[in-house]
């Protein structure tokens, strides 16, 4: 591992514009589960249709919000673990320029990183499906947490909705294009924590190669890009990545 982590090491040290895409994977040794992991990922438990698309949502909201109300207190207590700090230490170094999370637990922002880009959304805002008034979070997640009460509009009284992208719903169109301009850009990509299963941001990696940037892959599993890898490791990313950024420090 030590050789690899040296490597690593070294293509950070060197790029100038670089960009970390996170998934699940960083998250998990922070008591988050994963959504494909084969028998305790989330989606082996539920079929996403029918607890996590917009249509589910728009039929019967009252079923989401059950489904999600225990993965929301998980996300609640959740705390940033190593391979989070790891990250904000890279960007504060100025090695990392943005970091692009598929994950809505904004554990990247309270370990320190500045510039995040949430892909999917996150829980921290709620907007109405009538009168599209956007709310904080704050005021709704323990009444919804602890007893289970339906977010519901100041304005109109209709139901707030979480402000995460189901499926079946487009992403956040400024944040994607930011997302897609910062890959086109960047001299370096570093993915931790993704299978790079889900589309379009499964493909920011391609993106990123096919304009001559370098990839680094840390993950727990394979990818459909690692062929194109110029380094792989595979571990804990919460003993992975504070390696990587010891390294790159120690010149």
């Amino acid at each position: 591992m030590n050789n690899g982590i040296d490597q690593i090491a070294d293509l950070i040290r060197s790029s100038k514009s670089g960009v970390i895409l996170s998934g699940a994977g960083i998250s998990t040794p922070s008591g988050i589960p994963d959504f494909r992991s084969i028998g305790s990922g989330l989606w082996s438990k539920y079929n996403p249709m029918e607890v996590a698309s917009l249509s589910a949502f728009r039929y019967n909201p009252e079923k989401v919000f059950n489904w999600l109300r225990p993965l929301a207190k998980k996300l609640t207590d959740a705390k940033p673990n190593a391979a989070h700090y790891a990250v904000a230490h890279l960007e504060q170094m100025g090695l990392i320029n943005t970091v692009i999370t598929q994950n809505i637990d904004g554990l990247h922002h309270q370990a320190g990183s500045l510039h995040v880009l949430e892909v999917h959304g996150s829980l921290q805002t709620m907007t109405c499906i009538c009168c599209y008034q956007q709310q904080d979070a704050d005021d709704y997640v323990e009444p919804y947490i602890e007893h289970g009460e339906i977010p519901r509009c100041p304005e109109c009284d209709s139901i707030l909705k979480p402000d995460i992208v189901f499926y079946e719903e487009q992403l956040p169109v400024q944040t994607w294009n930011q997302a897609r301009q910062a890959a086109e850009s960047c001299d370096l990509m570093l993915v931790t924590g993704s299978s790079l299963e889900v589309v379009p941001v499964a493909g920011l990696p391609m993106r990123a190669v096919e304009n001559q940037a370098h990839l680094i892959i840390v993950n727990q599993t394979q990818t459909y890009i690692d062929g194109r890898a110029d380094a792989i490791l595979r571990g804990d990313l919460a003993e992975i990545l504070p390696k990587i950024v010891a390294e790159v420090t120690d010149e």
